[in-house]
């Protein structure tokens, strides 16, 4: 037998909050907010959304190891954060996600079509999360009653290692019954989701524009003018450089021409 490589795309696996749902990723972030504040340990939004991407332990753990926020933490509390207070803090997480997730649950602009679009390409449709299964249960349920469903999903707690590790992205590989990761495309709008991909021989395709990293609601984007769209893009993607993703759009809704433009590398011969 002898190795072939792809001629063509089989599966896209899709993050959700910021990429699929949830139009800015504001899910996450604000509660991360509420669960330090419940302690008395005052972060910013934009302190939130920095590690964006991991596993919700690993991110708060990530959180409390940055210095400023650990002296917050050492002044209310009493002492600097341990792994426990990570767990207590997690745990604390937890119900608050749950239970305003659906506050933050509505379909991305274009990323209905797009789904459409790729499955009448004959394209599979992953996905993976850095919440745990029983935040991804409801984000899925509530996705569904919109309309929006994919052929798997794989959550952070059901892999040995979440992101950037490539776990997630290659359990969707194994159960979508995919041939090659290099026939594969994982979307992401944070830099571990890119990495993820990376780290798992696919092609990754980051979102400047509807993701954690810009940080705005779909209401808050639409007011930009044209200009500053797109040095909002621009902005974003050098972000996202040091990752190395193959292409980098504002959208979800402009994924569609990056598959045509894979489908001809692959046909050329070339690989992620």
């Amino acid at each position: 037998m002898h190795y072939q490589s792809p001629q063509c795309l089989q599966a896209v696996i899709c993050d959700w909050a910021g990429t699929l749902v949830d139009f800015g990723s504001f899910a996450p972030t604000q509660i991360f907010v509420e669960a330090f504040a419940e302690l008395g340990v005052a972060i910013s939004l934009e302190e939130a959304r920095g590690p964006m991407g991991m596993g919700k332990w690993d991110h708060i753990h990530t959180l409390c190891n940055q210095p400023e926020i650990a002296e917050r933490f050492l002044q209310a509390v009493g002492h600097l954060p341990t792994d426990t207070d990570v767990t207590a803090l997690y745990e604390r997480f937890m119900p608050l996600q749950i239970a305003k997730i659906a506050d933050h649950s509505a379909v991305i602009p274009g990323a209905l079509d797009t789904l459409t679009w790729l499955r009448e390409q004959g394209l599979k449709i992953g996905s993976c999360s850095g919440y745990p299964a029983v935040v991804m249960e409801k984000v899925v349920a509530l996705a569904a009653d919109n309309g929006l469903k994919v052929d798997h999903v794989v959550a952070t707690d059901e892999v040995p290692n979440g992101r950037p590790h490539p776990a997630q992205a290659l359990a969707n590989v194994i159960a979508l019954g995919i041939s090659d990761v290099a026939a594969c495309i994982k979307v992401d709008d944070t830099t571990p989701g890119i990495l993820e991909g990376r780290c798992a021989g696919m092609w990754t395709v980051a979102l400047t524009c509807s993701g954690n990293a810009l940080g705005l609601s779909y209401d808050q984007y639409q007011a930009l003018s044209d200009r500053e769209r797109h040095a909002a893009h621009e902005r974003v993607a050098a972000q996202f450089a040091p990752s190395k993703p193959h292409y980098s759009i504002a959208t979800i809704a402009e994924l569609p021409s990056v598959v045509d433009d894979i489908n001809a590398r692959l046909q050329r011969g070339e690989r992620p």
